[in-house]
């Protein structure tokens, strides 16, 4: 369920508004925050018995702490999500390890978004909430009762993905809106497709990071390689790839067993790119040096994809939809139900199909008679374009169920035409955009970190150097 929610999250968001390493703390000097006296508690909430568990704190992160109770918790919820993936297990003190220094990072993002006023309101988050329903084809209570059976409280949920919301809308302000890409570097990547061998692949890799500090002193990089090489090690003599990423890996992928997934060699750093070309699925590079730190990369799979065309030929599709909404008061038979009626009426030519869009269709484009305008390969969810490109032309479809509904789909016009060069420069761009934030977020957020005061209570949760 959580995977699920965080994938239609991110849809959620692109729609409405548009490997992180973690570091150390540093030595700089910072002034310690005021609740840091040695052996400090929380007094006893009224109403909780002196047997209740004490809570305490476990790190002190800039002016706020991670209490013991809010580590345990954490740990509680990644241990049963690693379960439910099937992801094998670190030693508990690796697991928490990983899971406090995420806790560390996230806590003092957080700071950083306060203190830039980037907040999410209720009625935003009700919004995303409804949305994240709605690709999950549930209603929001039926989504509540599912998170509350997995143990998960409906009131921890909206903060979670309040959170999600606040650490986005950060990323976009201090990442995404830095990013330049020049005419040269879209000429360049062009240029660069057009000289590319006749067949391409695409790399599904795993990676294990153990990076390196900024500023770290020569000590601190001969220890980090060590650690890396000491991984490798054990890589070679059995050891499963995807239990030492979550031991040991400082990306954020660390406990999904360092699964990145797809990508093609031009998202790859250069060097990256080289040592997999000689690998075969299974196999998994040496030890190589980033700015980020040492890397040790998996092949897990690879496979062809047709070589992409500077002018390729596409087909366009002019086509309009009536769409039911499932909601609380509307079930998906009720729905289903409607369209079929309407499409009675349409074959019995008692209704114009925008006649009818106007009248019953849940969607903006009712208005203008359920009217999508020309449509390119991709424009739609896969369902809805796959009965589109079933339908002859002024062929009306029977209910087509997909995340947003049920739809009636009727075929207008169909052409055929090459992708325009400013398409193919767009579709350029885009690629560079994205191997771009990929390096810039995983420097900011070690950045942030670095910059963090960090003081840790506990002597079990002392840092390992």
């Amino acid at each position: 369920m959580h995977q699920l929610k965080i994938a239609a999250l991110l849809c959620a968001l692109a729609a409405g508004a548009s490997g992180e390493a973690l570091a150390q703390a540093t030595d700089k000097p910072a002034a310690a925050p005021a609740a840091q006296s040695k052996g400090f508690t929380p007094p006893v909430p009224v109403g909780q018995t002196n047997n209740a568990p004490i809570d305490s704190i476990a790190v002190v992160v800039n002016d706020d702490v991670i209490t013991r109770n809010e580590l345990t918790e954490r740990v509680r919820t990644v241990v049963q999500r690693m379960k439910a993936q099937n992801v094998q297990l670190p030693s508990e003190a690796d697991l928490q390890r990983q899971i406090l220094e995420r806790m560390i990072v996230e806590r003092a993002q957080g700071q950083l978004a306060k203190e830039m006023g980037v907040r999410v309101d209720d009625t935003q988050l009700d919004r995303t909430i409804s949305r994240i329903a709605e690709q999950q084809k549930m209603t929001v209570q039926q989504m509540r009762n599912q998170l509350e059976k997995e143990g998960t409280t409906f009131a921890a949920f909206r903060e979670e993905i309040r959170e999600e919301i606040v650490m986005t809308r950060l990323r976009e302000h201090e990442v995404d809106a830095k990013i330049n890409i020049s005419e040269a570097e879209v000429d360049a990547h062009i240029a660069a497709e057009k000289a590319a061998a006749a067949e391409q692949f695409e790399l599904n890799i795993s990676q294990i990071l153990v990076r390196i500090p900024e500023n770290a002193s020569p000590e601190v990089i001969a220890q980090r390689k060590a650690r890396a090489d000491e991984v490798m090690r054990q890589l070679r003599v059995g050891a499963d790839f995807a239990k030492m990423a979550a031991t040991y890996s400082d990306a954020s992928d660390a406990l999904k067993g360092g699964e990145v997934g797809w990508r093609t060699p031009d998202r790859l750093p250069p060097v990256f790119a080289e040592a997999l070309s000689k690998l075969k699925p299974g196999q998994t590079t040496a030890v190589m040096k980033s700015v980020s730190g040492f890397h040790i990369i998996k092949l897990v799979d690879k496979r062809s994809v047709a070589e992409a065309q500077a002018a390729a030929s596409v087909q366009q599709t002019h086509a309009r939809h009536i769409l039911i909404k499932v909601t609380p008061a509307v079930s998906a038979a009720d729905a289903k139900r409607k369209l079929t009626e309407l499409k009675e009426r349409l074959d019995n030519k008692a209704a114009k199909f925008e006649e009818l869009a106007r009248l019953f269709s849940n969607d903006g484009s009712a208005g203008k008679g359920g009217d999508l305008g020309w449509l390119y390969p991709g424009d739609t969810v896969p369902e809805f374009e796959a009965a589109m490109n079933g339908l002859k032309l002024g062929e009306v479809s029977q209910p087509v169920e997909t995340s947003f509904g049920f739809h009636l789909i009727e075929v207008m016009e169909r052409k055929t035409e090459d992708v325009s060069k400013e398409k193919a420069r767009n579709a350029a761009r885009n690629a560079i955009r994205e191997r771009k934030l990929e390096e810039a977020t995983e420097d900011w957020q070690r950045q942030v970190r670095d910059r963090a005061y960090v003081e840790y209570r506990a002597e079990d949760l002392k840092e390992t150097k």
